[in-house]
Parts: structure tokens; sequence; C-alpha cells
């Protein structure tokens, strides 16, 4: 079976044994570990470049590896690990709890590391990531719904890396709302004009995946994390702007970082939604106009607002 190690500078030959269990304890280990590798050929100088990973280094197949010393494996870790009983996602959400980071429990879901020993398997990167974000904020967002709706409007502002973030939590029950716009000459927008894009989900959540895929979800779980942390719930409408000069696809990682970088800063706070639409309008490069297009939640509270203004 082949598959690309965690590191993302090598592809190994591995089947189930001694050599699939060394590989998923290097995966786990805290930090570096010395191995021996013998390659098949020289690495290729080349780059790879996905939308959900970082970018990857020169690779090459090898024949064979084996670990030079132990990898040192966090006990939550490796409790999961040895654990054939327990099942994927409680062992995501014990992990979590335990204080292991996301990109730890992804790269040991990834390897085949949790999940009950008989449904244990291989799985592809993207899928990892994803799996983890949506599991972890589908838990933490049952427990936002329990909590007291914010009072007010809240707005948070990110600027970071050819990037613009913009979140508003508006006073209602839970809804998520995730939108893109990539300006032209970036990664995924080679053409001449802005591209805008988004999905959403209302307080019963979704059952289908998102259109924009892994973003959705990262964004999805730093927003319920703050939610719970500080204590509130709210409908949240996140933007992105990816302006020029941001040309290399960095991972799902760099927008989960961001989104929990943009909530830990303090929120400016506003009695109205026009207010907040204002503020909106000057955070962008595109014209209000565009986010009311293509936000439904955004349309829905400004209905919400005319109606209990008749009323």
């Amino acid at each position: 079976m082949r598959l690309g190690l965690v590191r993302g500078v090598l592809t190994i030959d591995v089947r189930r044994g001694r050599g699939l269990e060394d590989l998923q304890l290097l995966a786990l280990s805290s930090r570096p570990v010395e191995v021996e590798l013998r390659l098949s050929r020289p690495p290729r100088p080349s780059v790879r470049l996905d939308a959900l990973a970082p970018p990857l280094g020169p690779a090459a197949p090898a024949e064979s590896f084996r670990l030079l010393e132990d990898p040192k494996v966090p006990k939550p870790l490796e409790r999961a690990f040895l654990d054939g009983d327990m099942r994927a996602e409680e062992a995501i959400l014990y992990l979590y709890r335990s204080g292991a980071p996301v990109s730890a429990i992804q790269r040991a879901l990834s390897v085949g590391a949790l999940g009950a020993a008989r449904d244990r398997r291989l799985v592809p990167t993207r899928w990892s990531i994803t799996a983890v974000d949506d599991t972890l904020s589908r838990h933490l967002v049952e427990r936002v719904k329990r909590l007291r709706v914010v009072d007010r409007f809240l707005f948070f502002e990110r600027r970071h890396a050819h990037n613009t973030f913009v979140a508003i939590i508006a006073p209602a029950p839970w809804s998520y709302e995730w939108i893109e716009a990539w300006f032209p000459h970036t990664t995924w927008n080679p053409g001449l004009t802005v591209e805008v894009e988004g999905d959403w989900e209302g307080y019963r959540g979704r059952r289908t995946y998102a259109s924009l895929g892994g973003c959705y979800y990262a964004a999805r779980l730093a927003t319920a994390e703050y939610m719970v942390r500080e204590g509130l719930q709210g409908a949240a409408i996140l933007i992105r702007e990816i302006y020029e000069g941001f040309f290399l696809p960095i991972g799902v990682w760099f927008v989960r970082e961001s989104v929990r970088a943009l909530f830990r800063s303090r929120p400016e706070r506003y009695g109205s939604l026009r207010e907040v639409l204002e503020r909106l309008g000057r955070a962008t490069r595109l014209p209000l106009g565009v986010w009311l297009a293509k936000s439904r939640l955004l349309r829905a509270l400004a209905a919400q607002e005319r109606l209990e203004a008749w009323l």
C-alpha cells in the first residue's frame, strides 16, 4: 500500500504488520524521530501543491525504513492507539478534551491509528482533516445551542497574509455561514473577475457536504470554540477575501488558525444590523451589495429586522 509520510517528503510502501505500526508511531510522535530509509531513486526536486495540506517538498519511493529510536507518543494518543474498542468518533473527542492539537488528531486518523481495531483504515489526509474538524465542531455546536443568545451584534476583523477575515455574530439562535471571495490572480482564480462562493447551515445543521469543502468545517470549528469559550450563542456570518499575492495553497489549517486568531481579538459591539452592515462595507474591498446578494443569513436578518419594525 502506498502512503505519503506525514512529514511530506517521502512515499513509502507499507503493508499490515510491523512496518505499518512503525509508521503509525512515527506519525503519533510529539518530536522528530531518527529513521533509516532505503530509497529506490533520488528524491525529485519538485513541490506538490494541495488545497488542504501545506506545500510538500521533494519526494521519492522508499524500499524500506526502520526506526532508529523510540517515538515519544503523548499518553492520550498512546491510549487511543492501543484501545482497539474505542470508536473513531469517541477517540477524536477524547483526544480533543485531553488537549491534543487538532493537527495531531488528524494525523492519527490519517494513518489508521484511531477507531475500533477491525475498522481501522489508512485515510487520505484531506479526508482526515475534514472528518476531525466536522466531528469536533458538530459536538461543540450542540453545546452552543444550550448557551444564552448574545444580546448585541459582535464584529471581528483580521488582516493577514493577503487575506481579510470578518466575522459577525448576530443576536439569534445558532446558524452559520462561510463566504469566500477570491480576487483575480490568486491560487484558485486565474481569471479576471472576483469569484465569490458561500455555503451555510441553519439551527438543525446540514446533511450534505459543504460546497466550499474543508475550509467551511475548519472555520466552523473555530467559531464554535469561541462561542463555547465565551458562553454565548449566535448566528455567525464569516467572510474571507483573498487578494493578489496569495498564490500558494497552504492548507485548511491556515483558515482554522486564522479564524481562531480572529476570535482572540476584542469584538466591536453594535446595537443594530444597520450599524454592522455599514462597518462591513468599510472592512472589505468588495461593496456591501455583494455580501447582501451572497449571504443568506444577512438577508434573513434584514428581513427579520424589517418585520419587527413593522410590528
